[in-house]
């Protein structure tokens, strides 16, 4: 078991920070914040972004037929090599400017800074905790099928560990207009066609088609979780994303599932403590420190407090929800207060990764989050999140309830009746 950054030996003693405050300059109030507001672009904004005027791009004679191609790979060379000059720049900036601030700004998180991980470190967490078990990956993955008598939704979710498959669950939701009731099919007739109505209008769609793609990323969001909770017995749990998203913190839009997931997120973020999240994308900002970042590199750069705050604050708790604030409120100060946010670099050639994790676990976390990714030399991301969600994909995916769907109208008498177009093209 891993404890306290103390345990962990090291070529050259324990894990040491970067840089030294004596020899910066004096710590700005505040680094950039993390999630930026971006106001609308002006066209001298977007001529200063892009070198051209909105009116050169949208002016046709100014393109480039397509049979021509070739006169624009020798601008892409020129633009890339250019934007890769002008980011060393950047790196070398971000190195000696914002590396020492990040543990001597003020309010910075405590245990904050620039960490660099060794070989010995790595291949300490690959036998005594990745290799043995002892981490476990959890990511789920959502598809709809509609047609227009019925939509399927799938949610599959599957939990794995270097030992082998840890177990998988799926979930399906079945959204049909008409549900016999004893109703007067003509009135019941009507009500469906206006429903359609509303659903096909040029908004892109209904409330009714938009709490459906809300309630299934809300819920996938929550199994997620609570198979790390729940059905995980791994002492570290690693998921993908933000443990506390903005699904579950809005509930989205489901009063039930709000409650449900303060409670769940309760339990993982200041119960268990022992946990580690990678997402997919994150922000330019954390992406300008990684950028910086040398192999096996990894830094601790903020909690998610404010991040939190400004969901809650930003929320629609009105009307039956406006009790549920000061919960809510409480909820995102004190957990938002124990996730650290960070970012590490696997290799030389992967890009740079986010990781979240608690703020009394997150050297531990970062390096099996560094140590798992560098299995992976060119992506840099989580094996065990890629494996499951290699499993989730090829057992739930959306071809497979798709397949499944045309073969029930096949058994129900109708093979061709509801296909779309593309769907009979195959």
């Amino acid at each position: 078991m891993i404890g306290d950054t103390t345990d962990f030996p090291a070529a050259s003693g324990e894990i040491q920070p970067l840089g030294h405050a004596e020899t910066v300059p004096a710590a700005p109030d505040a680094l950039p914040p993390i999630v930026a507001q971006e106001p609308p672009v002006d066209a001298e904004e977007f001529e200063a972004a892009f070198g051209e005027s909105l009116a050169h791009a949208l002016d046709l004679a100014t393109w480039v037929p397509g049979d021509e191609m070739d006169a624009l790979y020798g601008r892409l060379e020129q633009e890339v090599e250019a934007a890769v000059a002008q980011e060393n720049l950047v790196r070398a900036k971000v190195r000696d400017e914002i590396f020492p601030r990040l543990r001597t700004r003020p309010k910075a998180l405590p245990g904050a800074g620039v960490f660099q991980a060794t070989v010995a470190q790595v291949e300490q967490i690959h036998r005594g905790l990745l290799f043995n078990g002892l981490v476990e990956a959890c990511d789920g993955t959502s598809a709809m099928t509609e047609t227009l008598p019925i939509g399927v939704a799938q949610i599959g979710v599957c939990l794995t560990s270097y030992q082998g498959d840890r177990g998988s669950w799926v979930h399906r939701m079945f959204r049909r207009d008409l549900r016999v009731g004893g109703l007067d099919p003509v009135d019941e007739t009507l009500r469906i066609l206006e429903r359609r109505r509303d659903s096909s209008s040029f908004d892109g769609g209904s409330r009714r088609d938009t709490m459906s793609e809300l309630a299934r990323r809300g819920i996938m969001a929550f199994a997620e979780r609570a198979v790390l909770m729940e059905k995980s017995s791994a002492p570290w749990r690693m998921g993908h994303g933000n443990p506390a998203p903005y699904e579950l913190l809005t509930g989205s839009g489901m009063r039930d599932l709000l409650e449900s997931s303060i409670h769940l997120l309760q339990q993982l973020v200041i119960d268990h403590r022992q946990f580690v999240f990678v997402p997919s994308s994150a922000n330019r900002f954390l992406l300008t420190i990684g950028d910086a970042l040398h192999p096996l590199e990894y830094a601790v750069v903020d909690s998610i407090e404010d991040d939190l705050t400004r969901i809650v604050e930003r929320g629609h708790y009105r009307g039956a929800w406006a009790d549920m604030i000061p919960e809510v409120r409480r909820f995102a100060r004190e957990a938002g207060s124990k996730i650290a946010v960070g970012v590490f670099r696997a290799s030389t050639m992967a890009p740079p990764q986010v990781f979240y994790a608690h703020v009394d676990c997150v050297h531990e976390a970062a390096l099996i989050a560094l140590a798992d990714s560098a299995l992976q030399e060119h992506r840099g991301f989580p094996m065990l999140i890629d494996l499951a969600h290699t499993v989730c994909s090829a057992t739930f995916g959306g071809t497979a309830i798709s397949e499944l769907t045309k073969l029930a109208y096949v058994e129900a008498g109708a093979p061709y009746r509801y296909m779309t177009e593309r769907q009979s093209r195959k």
